[in-house]
Parts: C-alpha cells; sequence; structure tokens
C-alpha cells in the first residue's frame, strides 16, 4: 500500500476536512470522545476506507451546545 501523502505546509485553519488525529488535536480531547462529537455533529465524510470530518459542521455544533 501506497503511503499517503502529507500536505505539512497548510494551514489548519483553511482546511475544509481534517482526517481525525487533527479532529483530536482541534478538539484537544481523546480519540473516542473527538469520534462523538464529530457524529453528533454529523461531520463523517467516508471515502472509501478513509474517514473524514467537516470542519465547518463541527464548528457549528460546538457553537450551538455551548452555553
Amino acid at each position: 500500500m501506497r503511503a499517503t501523502k502529507q500536505f505539512n505546509n497548510v494551514d489548519t485553519q483553511s482546511k475544509i476536512t481534517i482526517n481525525t488525529d487533527e479532529l483530536q488535536a482541534m478538539l484537544s480531547c481523546g480519540r473516542y470522545s473527538a469520534i462523538q462529537i464529530g457524529e453528533a455533529a454529523e461531520a463523517r465524510i467516508q471515502i472509501g476506507k478513509r474517514i473524514f470530518w467537516n470542519v465547518e459542521k463541527i464548528k457549528s455544533y460546538i457553537n450551538s451546545i455551548s452555553v
């Protein structure tokens, strides 16, 4: 299997989608919690075996549940 090309010089604030590791970093939580939040926000995108998360949906969900 070929390795996925990483784009390290792209600003994370300008990304449309992120992977699960980046979601964990963005939310400052563990993998299980990050996946729960992503699924609650209905932000999961699956392309083949790869999972991406819609950043805008995550942000709007976090804003809507915060007091």
